[in-house]
C-alpha cells in the first residue's frame, strides 16, 4: 500500500523528513510523535502536497505527484479546518460530491448516509460555524470518507477535542477499521490511538525511531533503559550493590531515606540481580514500582536516546 525509500524532505537547511525508509500492507496504523515530530510533513509526501527532495513515495504503487489520480483511491482529514464557514454540512458535503463528479440525486443519498455515519443528521442543515469543534472535525472526516477510498488519512483528529468529543471519533474510526478498511491516524494523544490499532509507528524529529505492534515495542521498551522505584529495608546494601553494575544510569535517593530512583539500560538484568540478591538474604525489597510498559513510555525512553540523553549519574 505505501512504499518510502530514502524518502527526506529539506525545507532550506532545516529537515522536514529523514531518510525515512517504510512499507506498509494495506491495514490500520498509527503514526505517533509529538507537535513538530514531522507527522504532517510525512502526510504531506503521501498525499502528493509534498515532492521529497531526495528518495521516493509510493501509493498503491504510484507516485502521487506525477499521477495525482492515486490520489482519488484516498481520504484526508487534515489538522487544518477548511470548512466554508457559511454553509451547512448538507451543503458543504454536496459541494465535495459535486467537485467528485456525483450525480445530483446519488450524491443528495450519499450525502444523507455520510451524516448518518458521523452523527451529524440532526445538525446537516445547521451552519457549520455554530458547530462545536467535535461536530466540525466529524465534519471533516465525513468528507473525508465521500468518496469511499481505499486509504483514509487523518491528521491529529483528536486535537482540542472533549472527552465526549474524542469518544465519537474514536468510536468513528473503530467502525472503520472493523470494516476492514485502511487507515493511517497521525496524533500524539497516545492512549487514543492504542484504542482504535495495534500497530504503532513512533516517529521523532522527522525519523521513524520505531514500529510494530504493541506487544513487539513493549519487548523492545525491555532492552531499553527505564526509571524503577525500589523501596528497602536494606539501603546502604542496595546502593552498594546497585553502584557496581555496569546497566546502572543513575541512582538516587528520594524524599525516603528507604527509597531509591533506579534508572539502568537493561531493566531485565536488574529484576534477575534483585532476585537472586534477595534469595541470598543480602538485602530485602519492600516495594518495586516499574515503568508503566505502554506505548506513552516507550516513546519518551526513544526520544530521550535520540536527544542522546542517556549519560549515567551519581547519587547525590
Amino acid at each position: 500500500m505505501i512504499e518510502l525509500q530514502h524518502a527526506t524532505l529539506l525545507y532550506g537547511t532545516v529537515i522536514g523528513v529523514n531518510d525515512f525508509h517504510l512499507h506498509l500492507p494495506a491495514g490500520a496504523y498509527a503514526l505517533v510523535g509529538p507537535n513538530g515530530a514531522g507527522k504532517s510533513t510525512l502526510i504531506g509526501l503521501l498525499t502528493g502536497s509534498l515532492r521529497p527532495t531526495l528518495g521516493y513515495v509510493r501509493i498503491f504503487g504510484a507516485d502521487p505527484v506525477k499521477h495525482p489520480q492515486v490520489l482519488q483511491r484516498i481520504g484526508l482529514c487534515p489538522a487544518s479546518d477548511l470548512l466554508i464557514q457559511g454553509a451547512t454540512a448538507r451543503q458543504w458535503l454536496t459541494l465535495q460530491l459535486a467537485l467528485s463528479g456525483w450525480r445530483r440525486k446519488i450524491a443528495g443519498q450519499r450525502v444523507d448516509q455520510l451524516l448518518q455515519i458521523v452523527g451529524l443528521k440532526e445538525a446537516a442543515d445547521l451552519p457549520i460555524q455554530n458547530y462545536s469543534l467535535g461536530m466540525r472535525q466529524r465534519c471533516k472526516l465525513a468528507q473525508a470518507i465521500a468518496n469511499d477510498p481505499d486509504l483514509l488519512i487523518l491528521d491529529e483528529p483528536f486535537n482540542g477535542l472533549d472527552p465526549i468529543g474524542r469518544h465519537q471519533m474514536g468510536q468513528l474510526l473503530r467502525d472503520w477499521t472493523q470494516q476492514g478498511k485502511s487507515l493511517i491516524l497521525a496524533s500524539h494523544v497516545l492512549h487514543e490511538v492504542e484504542r482504535i490499532t495495534n500497530a504503532f509507528l513512533l516517529i521523532y524529529g522527522g525519523r521513524l525511531l520505531a514500529s510494530g505492534t504493541a506487544g513487539e515495542l513493549r519487548k523492545l521498551l525491555a532492552g531499553l533503559p527505564q526509571e524503577v522505584v525500589i523501596k528497602t529495608s536494606s539501603p546502604a546494601a542496595l546502593a552498594s550493590r546497585l553502584a557496581g553494575q555496569d546497566w546502572l544510569r543513575r541512582l538516587q535517593r528520594t524524599t525516603s531515606t528507604d527509597t531509591f530512583l533506579v534508572s539502568v539500560d537493561r531493566p531485565l538484568e536488574l529484576f534477575q540481580s534483585l532476585a537472586e540478591w534477595i534469595s541470598k538474604g543480602e538485602i530485602a525489597v519492600t516495594q518495586l514500582t516499574g515503568s508503566s510498559g505502554d506505548i506513552s513510555a516507550l516513546f519518551h525512553l526513544l526520544v530521550s536516546r535520540h536527544r542522546g540523553e542517556s549519560k549515567v549519574e551519581a547519587m547525590p
